[in-house]
């Protein structure tokens, strides 16, 4: 396979002197999905913001997002791949749709296939630790039961 150039790198640098948002790492760290819900008109957001976009309040709080959702839409990166994926061609990106809330979360998607992907898959989220000690998360289709 050729070898194609890689774009940035593409994960938020997480400290508290970085981003506002530090708490969602925090809280990925310990294995909490979060996001933020604005406590005056209840508009919950995704991604996490300091500002609620509705009433532009900023009386935010962290609630639990659920960790299962289903494939909305997806694709996969074939070239331009960003710092850390440049081996990994291929790979499936998505849209995934959280079950039970209103809320289509982009992610790539683990040990998933392009050509075994339908909408409307099962998807699971997955914590991850980088190299460098960051944090992030994607979602993997769960493991397929062993055969009866």
């Amino acid at each position: 396979m050729p070898q194609t150039p890689s774009l940035l790198d593409f994960y938020p640098l997480e400290d508290e002197k970085s981003t506002r948002i530090s708490k969602f790492f925090d809280n990925v760290r310990q294995g909490h999905f979060t996001t933020t819900r604005c406590t005056k008109d209840q508009s919950v957001h995704w991604p996490p913001r300091v500002v609620c976009p509705q009433c532009h309040g900023e009386a935010l709080e962290w609630i639990e997002l659920p960790k299962k959702g289903r494939l909305f839409a997806f694709s996969a990166l074939l070239l331009g791949l960003p710092m850390g994926m440049e081996g990994e061609a291929g790979a499936v990106v998505g849209m995934v749709e959280l079950d039970g809330w209103p809320i289509k979360i982009f992610s790539r998607i683990a040990n998933a296939k392009y050509e075994d992907c339908h909408i409307g898959d099962a998807v699971e989220w997955d914590p991850y630790t980088l190299a460098d000690g960051r944090v992030f998360f994607r979602f993997r289709k769960p493991a397929a039961p062993p055969p009866a």
